[in-house]
């Protein structure tokens, strides 16, 4: 009984209200600094926009950065040469395979994702296949041949499927 009468008393009120202050002043300090390192990261206010913007367009976040690495790969176009021609091709599937990718298609290169895909689910398949295999004859065959014509032919393709994705 001694003992409770300690706990509750005064005497020990006066002891710890030392302690009391001291972790309370931590205790602010912990949440002030969590709540600076929080803000300063950008994620919530990162995640705040990607949210918000998603919901006043039509169009996903992160659709505008698409349409500018788009415009700078159709521009390849623009010079006479044949292996910015081949780049803007092996560019164009690269932001195929980041769209796929984002659908939430997992595999270890683009063609593996394609072939989880039906055409049901992907309605330009077929010439994202042929796409595709330009750029695997691109990458994979240091001989192949590429026209102007057949560039502009298969950024076309990549253009309509960005389109039809709503990525562009």
């Amino acid at each position: 009984m001694d003992s409770l009468n300690f706990l509750f008393s005064a005497e020990l009120k006066n002891v710890l209200l030392i302690p009391k202050i001291l972790f309370g002043l931590f205790a602010l300090i912990f949440l002030a600094a969590t709540v600076y390192f929080v803000a300063s990261s950008g994620y919530f206010r990162i995640r705040f926009w990607q949210d918000l913007k998603e919901l006043f367009t039509t169009r996903s976040y992160g659709s505008s950065r698409i349409v500018k690495r788009w415009k700078k790969t159709r521009s390849r176009l623009d010079f006479p040469s044949e292996s910015e021609h081949k780049l803007a091709i092996i560019e164009a599937d690269g932001i195929l395979n980041e769209i796929v990718e984002k659908m939430g298609y997992k595999g270890e290169t683009l063609g593996d994702k394609l072939s989880q895909l039906t055409p049901v689910q992907f309605p330009n398949l077929e010439k994202a296949w042929q796409a595709h295999k330009i750029r695997n004859n691109i990458v994979h065959d240091p001989d192949y041949q590429l026209s102007l014509e057949d560039a502009k032919r298969t950024l076309e393709i990549y253009e309509q499927i960005f389109q039809d994705l709503q990525a562009i």
